[in-house]
């Protein structure tokens, strides 16, 4: 029996409808329990459902489920008598979004921008600055270069490579897309601190400048669809608007805090 289709009935059963019942077959073994089981139980529960729970605890149990019907992978959920397939043929039923791993998205970089803001301005307020002043956007354009490092330094070969695609003095000198991670953390550190301004300032000026004109020149001059290293090789946020401001904000940042030295 296959997946039901678009039509099929998806409505939450009333609570206390014990007629309702899923039957969810999943991998519990000493060394591992699938955790798309375990979140199928729980989205299974949410929905109203009583669970019977069908633990497979060897492997050769686990493959001579597939085998007795015809599948693949584990777990597997039947409603009613009918197999609804995984945990995201599970979502598909009920209606709710399955992820695409590979589709692009913006959302890695907000995220870091949304856990930078907060701690720029506790930060600030530990400083003895205004919750919201100059002080606050430093260590907000700061952190989030950290952050934005931490990403890239976690596989430095893969972001080198996904760099070569656009930045153009990697293209010249390939060493820098592995030297740029820690520029990017040693000017942020510095600037946190508010030490060495002298040298952090160019640094930022220098990575944010060429950035900025790496980013405007591939994507606005020479209109390629390219995905962006900034927070690190392995990501799938497109190259753009965001990756433009993000350079800008630092240039801008080395420049404001270069010209109040002395």
């Amino acid at each position: 029996m296959g997946t039901p289709s678009a039509g099929a009935n998806t409505d939450t059963p009333a609570q206390g409808d014990l007629a309702r019942r899923a039957q969810l077959h999943r991998m519990v073994m000493d060394r591992h329990v699938c955790p798309y089981g375990l979140k199928a139980r729980d989205l299974l529960e949410r929905k109203g459902y009583r669970v019977e729970d069908h633990p497979l605890t060897s492997r050769e149990e686990t493959e001579a489920f597939k085998a007795e019907h015809g599948v693949r992978t584990t777990p597997q959920i039947f409603i009613d008598g009918t197999r609804i397939g995984g945990y995201d043929a599970l979502r598909e039923h009920f209606g709710e979004t399955v992820p695409d791993k590979d589709a692009t998205s913006y959302r890695p970089v907000v995220a870091i921008f949304a856990a930078a803001f907060p701690m720029a301005m506790a930060t600030a307020s530990l400083a003895g600055s205004r919750t919201l002043s100059g002080h606050t956007i430093t260590l907000f354009v700061a952190f989030s270069m950290c952050i934005l490092a931490i990403q890239k330094l976690q596989d430095v070969e893969r972001f080198s490579t996904m760099f070569l695609n656009y930045d153009v003095l990697a293209r010249r000198w390939v060493r820098y897309g592995y030297v740029y991670p820690y520029l990017e953390l040693g000017a942020g550190v510095l600037m946190i601190a508010g030490a060495l301004t002298w040298l952090a300032a160019p640094v930022m000026i220098v990575i944010g400048g060429i950035g900025a004109w790496s980013v405007f020149k591939a994507v606005y001059l020479e209109a390629r669809e390219l995905k962006c290293a900034c927070v690190g090789g392995g990501s799938n946020v497109p190259l753009g608007f965001v990756s433009l401001t993000e350079n800008v904000g630092m240039l801008l940042l080395g420049l404001w805090a270069l010209g109040r030295i002395g």
